[in-house]
């Protein structure tokens, strides 16, 4: 039986699908896992810089899913990362959410959200989408009226308070010991602790220089499937990473230098996780797909454990 590749796990260079002509926003944004990168996934991640406040503003109208979204801000300043750099009024169900911090956001299926609007900008950030259902941008956004300009705020028509859905400030509870150069606490960005009916767990930090330990992420695997991802922290040139990294999947080493996501499926062992080069600070960020604990999804991995 020939040996599997796992190189067919790793997305080194995105695809740009979304709609361009946004101005002061990385436009079309950066498309780093779909199924037609890898076929037999269910996700589909999106994202980009925000450099401005965009034009137009908003460009995000309102609009429904046919899928559970997640949809995350994230502060490009490694020195003060739950701040956002801006203030956004986001709308859901036609009740406006607003907030200035790293966050991330729940959508259920069928709750209508947007539009969008950016009310203040300082400093550049993130806007990241997961589709979770779909590797597809055309069966996810295709018929949901995102583009279709509305007249008029919406309004709110039931009783549910979606601020629930909202995780305005990070929780902090994954704590390795010892690490330096890395931010510890990590900043829990989605999890049933957290929006009770994510059943989703999504954990980023910053790198500020080769952690030490080096590695001091270990062989592991875990019962669901993960995406692993790296982003780096230059706006002006986000497919640079700022470091070079040796990712073992399946015992097959992963080298890249470059934004990079990587689809672990449940039950392969992947780990260690190596810096071989530091140039400047980046995001490592963990997604565990149908898993909203973190005990669930690390407890028992072995994560932790020098091999």
């Amino acid at each position: 039986m020939a040996e599997r590749d796992y190189e067919k796990y790793l997305v080194r260079e995105p695809m740009y699908e979304t709609p361009p002509g946004v101005k002061n926003r990385q436009s079309p944004t950066m498309t780093f896992m779909s199924n037609t990168q890898i076929p037999e996934v269910n996700y589909y991640l999106e994202f980009g810089w925000i450099y401005g406040i965009p034009e137009p503003n908003p460009y995000v109208h309102e609009h429904v899913h046919d899928y559970d979204q997640i949809v995350l801000h994230v502060g490009g300043d490694p020195g003060n990362p739950e701040d956002l750099g801006g203030e956004i009024e986001f709308y859901v169900g036609g009740q406006p959410l607003t907030f200035n911090t790293t966050t991330g956001l729940f959508v259920p299926a069928g709750v209508r959200h947007g539009p969008v609007i950016w009310k203040e900008f300082s400093k550049p950030h993130i806007e990241m989408s997961i589709m979770l259902g779909t590797g597809s941008v055309k069966e996810g956004w295709g018929r949901s009226g995102i583009t279709e300009a509305k007249s008029g705020l919406p309004e709110k028509t039931d009783d549910v308070d979606y601020e629930k859905y909202l995780l305005r400030k990070p929780i902090h509870e994954v704590v390795p010991p010892g690490v330096k150069n890395r931010q510890f606490p990590s900043m829990t960005l989605m999890s049933s602790a957290g929006v009770p009916e994510a059943n989703h767990y999504i954990e980023l930090g910053w790198v500020y220089f080769i952690p030490e330990p080096n590695p001091f992420v270990y062989e592991h695997v875990h019962r669901y499937n993960e995406i692993v991802m790296h982003w780096g922290g230059d706006p002006k040139n986000p497919l640079d990473l700022g470091g070079e990294i040796e990712f073992y999947v399946g015992g097959q080493p992963l080298t890249f230098n470059t934004t990079a996501a990587v689809w672990v499926p449940m039950g392969v062992k992947h780990g260690p996780l190596t810096w071989k080069k530091f140039k400047r600070p980046h995001i490592q960020m963990g997604c565990m797909i149908n898993c909203g604990n973190v005990m669930d999804g690390w407890g028992d991995s072995g994560i932790s454990e020098p091999k």
